[in-house]
């Protein structure tokens, strides 16, 4: 959410950015719907001052005994006028940030322009890619094999898009989580949440997702959405809030279920857990100063490496281009991990700085030491990481050749010091 001021004060700035989108330019519109605003605001206070003006006049002659039939009638075309106006200004107001919600953030100055996923950057890869003797199988072959993963039984339940885990693997999903949790808690000094996982529109809206991508979401009959990450309601614990800048920056850190609809990726991934309607996610979330938010993504997307790291699992860093990045970001890297049953690399993570977009649609803001004045935190959100997909890729990472899948040995401890799983 951009403040109209800014825009009118440099519109070509706006208009540079949003082209780095692929977006037509927004400025002269915005600018041409807010001075219709402003000047309806001003007729409105003019009418207001009038018949002010008016009502004393109308006192006076009354009180030398003069006739005021021409002041009374006066007023009452005034006070006709004056609600229509300020019908006028308000849906003149409601179109403005209508329209200003659903523009997209301006890219920070270091995002390599680009249409689509193929312009996306490789910055850095890490691991070595696992050799097999025998053709490496998709993470949904060894769970079936396994009999722990049945999609068959879950859509049964709840249709397509939808799993089932049992034993051995609904504990491993359950290892992996408690393991990032306490990587993140104990060693990168973030603060575990149990958040809410229904939200009302308020909460979706200050995060973004709403009202532009309101198709993607599940909406109760109470007028509640389920989560589509634990951003929104991590990242809503400071709404309407005026934090300290000495408490800053504040890190969260929350496991999660997500929902998505997944509207618009029919025919992608529709075998598997790839691309699941429900899911769970270890999430990650910053509030900083502006003068802290671009060493805090570096930060953040660091330490969702190291979950990889620890898990010994190949991955590569991907700087989004413009054509490809998030409404809501100024910047992204993507971490893709390694999957050998698909033979290339899946996004497992991603990690973004907002600025103050995220913060001014919260009203969301900080005040330095000894000031009076406030002004906008920046957020930042990224996965810690996505729990199905890292347990996909420790199934394709450590396949054996006899269906088996050994543990890594930093998850052995959650397994009760297993050191592999065998089919049942």
């Amino acid at each position: 959410m951009f403040d109209i001021k800014a825009i009118r004060e440099n519109p070509e700035a706006f208009d540079e950015g949003w082209k780095k989108r692929g977006l037509e330019p927004q400025a002269e519109a915005l600018l041409a719907l807010d001075q219709a605003w402003r000047d309806k605001q001003r007729e409105l206070q003019d009418c207001q001052s009038r018949r002010n003006e008016v009502s004393r006049a109308i006192g006076q002659a009354k009180a030398r005994g003069e006739d005021a039939e021409d002041l009374i009638a006066e007023v009452a075309a005034l006070k006709k006028r004056m609600p229509e106006l300020e019908e006028e200004v308000r849906a003149l107001e409601e179109d403005l940030n209508a329209r200003l919600s659903r523009l997209d953030n301006i890219p920070a100055d270091d995002v390599p322009f680009g249409e689509g996923e193929e312009e996306n950057q490789e910055i850095r890869r890490w691991g070595e890619n696992p050799a097999f003797d025998f053709a490496p199988k998709q993470h949904f072959e060894i769970g079936e094999a396994l009999g722990q993963m049945d999609f068959e039984g879950a859509a049964k339940m709840s249709g397509a898009r939808f799993v089932t885990l049992t034993g051995d693997l609904a504990r491993l999903e359950r290892a992996l989580a408690a393991f990032m949790l306490d990587l993140h808690t104990t060693e990168f000094g973030y603060t575990e949440v149990s958040p809410p996982a229904l939200v009302r529109d308020a909460a979706l809206y200050g995060t973004s997702q709403l009202p532009k991508f309101e198709e993607d979401l599940f909406k109760t009959d109470t007028g509640h959405y389920l989560i589509p990450t634990g951003e929104v309601p991590l990242t809503n614990l400071v709404r309407e809030e005026i934090l300290d800048e000495e408490r800053l920056p504040l890190r969260f850190t929350a496991l999660t279920p997500c929902f998505r609809s997944e509207a618009g990726s029919a025919g992608k991934d529709t075998r598997g857990m790839i691309r699941l309607h429900q899911f769970q996610k270890v999430e990650l979330v910053s509030i900083t100063t502006p003068e802290q938010s671009w060493d805090e993504l570096e930060r953040m997307t660091g330490i969702a490496e190291e979950v990889l790291k620890r898990l010994n699992l190949p991955y590569r860093v991907m700087t989004l281009c413009t054509g490809d990045m998030g409404f809501a970001a100024r910047k992204t890297y993507d971490i893709e991990v390694w999957l050998p049953g698909q033979d290339t690399y899946r996004e497992i993570s991603s990690c973004s700085n907002t600025g103050d977009f995220q913060a001014r649609r919260m009203r969301a803001r900080c005040r330095p030491a000894g000031e009076r004045k406030t002004r906008f935190v920046h957020t930042l959100n990224g996965s810690g990481l996505a729990v199905g997909r890292t347990l996909v890729a420790v199934l394709e990472n450590y396949q054996q050749a006899d269906g088996s899948v050994i543990i890594p040995e930093v998850l052995r401890p959650y397994m009760g010091g297993r050191e592999v799983i065998k089919p049942q």
